[in-house]
């Protein structure tokens, strides 16, 4: 059944008029595990080709599969994470197809009866909140990879990816934009990553997605799709479904028609190319895996599962704003990565301020590793180090500017903001006598811009903060020197 979502202005201009683009994904997540989904073999990335292969991996006779129940948990939280149906019974089924990269002939998959159910996911685009059905999470099993030799005569297997365990996670045809289709994607690494279950890196292709697109006049029903295989980041998912919209519409506004089928997409030339037909369920003859019992969840492990689940970005996000007063932008910047916020949720739990810390993370921290071409994950200075820093600002030891020369130190030498303090004698005065000596100074040699200032030229007062600093070499507490000039400008 196909639920209908509310309408987009992104529409696809063509010949006859505008054209709605419809979206469903398939995205693949390598599910966090040491061991593949039957066999032992590891799943570290980047090992030698065919160093990490079981007898199950490469079919021989006799080898039994064995499901491996950390794949079954992470795909279980997965589902709980996005309020999904959790059935409590599903069967493995064998997809068979012939293939020089599977060497069973078949895949282990989960067509009929898969471990999670509806569930749905919340984006945040241009237009406001949507919420994304989610049909279905099936676990599945990987299959190798074939390299190609630089000249067209020969091809590598390397089967190290056999048998290695994904969850496949369906949505409903519910996207109508590319900006929508990339938010989706976003949401769900942000998800996987948080609770652990997959590392999101799809660079390295342990996260990726199939594409469906097709296109029709707004109101209409909807028109034949094609699916473009392996697409490994947000940017290419975006640019598949702008180029395949086109392609669609060209197509039939010429008077062709769309044919169902899988293609590729070639990033270099900005194309899709037809791969093969798109085949249907039948044509893989699915049947129950004999060597497989159903999967039958208990009450208690599902229990497990949820009780194992962090604190989820969005309910962060709420947190962060509601309670710490923090701004929606920097509470969304913070808990954007998983790592991001568990550096942030260490320098509040060294007792800092939530609003404060907000402000020098999303400013001075991430401009500095901007800088440094880092990442938080890799900050040359430590959550206890930051709030040693901010104490210092917090009990008038610092000003902000010393506390930013402090920081360029720390960042530096990599020394404590505490010593640095000590070393170069960087404390701020409060010292009101030795204030009011350097207003005084200041006052008596400006006297013809201290009557301008009494006639009412405000914007003097300016002048005289920077010149009493600069007297005080920058280290006179600006809140007092502001307090002091005040009265004693309006004293004579």
């Amino acid at each position: 059944m196909t639920t209908e979502t509310k309408p987009s202005s992104y529409r696809i201009k063509g010949a006859t008029g505008d054209w709605e683009v419809v979206i469903g994904l398939e995205v693949h997540a390598q599910i966090t595990s040491n061991a593949k989904l039957f066999s032992g073999a590891s799943t570290a990335f980047g090992a030698e080709p065919n160093s990490q292969v079981s007898f199950v991996d490469v079919a021989m006779p006799g080898m039994l599969p064995v499901p491996n129940i950390e794949c079954v948990k992470q795909a279980v939280r997965t589902g709980l994470a996005i309020n999904a149906e959790i059935h409590r019974w599903s069967r493995f089924d064998r997809k068979n197809y012939f293939y020089a990269d599977l060497p069973q002939g078949y895949q282990i998959s989960q067509l009929y009866h898969p471990i999670v159910g509806e569930g749905s996911v919340t984006v945040t685009t241009d237009e406001g909140a949507k919420t994304i059905g989610v049909e279905r999470i099936h676990i599945e099993q990987d299959a190798g990879k074939l390299m190609h030799d630089q000249h067209p005569t020969m091809s590598y297997v390397d089967l190290n990816r056999s048998g290695v365990a994904l969850m496949e996670i369906v949505s409903k045809p519910e996207m109508r934009s590319p900006q929508e289709a990339g938010e989706y994607v976003r949401k769900l690494r942000q998800l996987v990553r948080y609770i652990g279950s997959c590392d999101g890196n799809m660079e390295q292709g342990s996260m990726r997605a199939d594409v469906n697109v097709s296109v029709r006049k707004p109101g209409e029903k909807f028109g034949t799709r094609t699916e473009t295989k392996n697409v490994n980041s947000v940017r290419f998912i975006q640019q598949v479904v702008e180029i395949e919209a086109r392609r669609q519409v060209d197509v039939i506004e010429a008077g062709g028609t769309i044919v169902q089928e899988t293609r590729l997409f070639d990033p270099e030339k900005g194309v899709t190319r037809s791969m093969r037909s798109k085949e249907d369920a039948h044509d893989y003859r699915y049947f129950p895996d004999p060597d497989l019992l159903p999967l039958i969840l208990t009450e208690d492990f599902i229990s497990e599962c949820k009780a194992s689940l962090p604190e989820l970005p969005d309910a962060k996000r709420a947190r962060f704003t509601e309670t710490m007063a923090i701004t929606p932008y920097n509470a969304e910047v913070l808990t954007a990565d998983v790592e991001t916020a568990h550096w942030f949720e260490a320098l509040l739990a060294q007792g800092i301020d939530g609003k404060a810390a907000a402000n020098w993370v999303t400013g001075e921290l991430f401009g500095a590793l901007n800088r440094l071409g880092r990442d938080i994950s890799d900050s040359p200075v430590s959550p206890a180090q930051a709030a040693e820093l901010l104490n210092l600002v917090g009990n008038g030891t610092l000003s902000g500017s010393m506390a930013k020369a402090v920081f360029e130190k720390m960042l530096e030498a990599g020394e404590s903001a505490g010593t640095i303090v000590e070393r170069e004698g960087l404390r701020q005065t409060s010292d009101t006598g030795a204030i009011d000596a350097a207003i005084a100074a200041i006052l008596a040699v400006n006297t013809d811009k201290v009557a301008e200032f009494r006639a009412g030229k405000e914007a003097l007062f300016g002048f005289f903060v920077g010149q009493t600093m600069k007297a005080m070499a920058g280290r006179a507490n600006p809140k007092i020197i502001n307090e002091r000039l005040r009265e004693l400008l309006a004293a004579a």
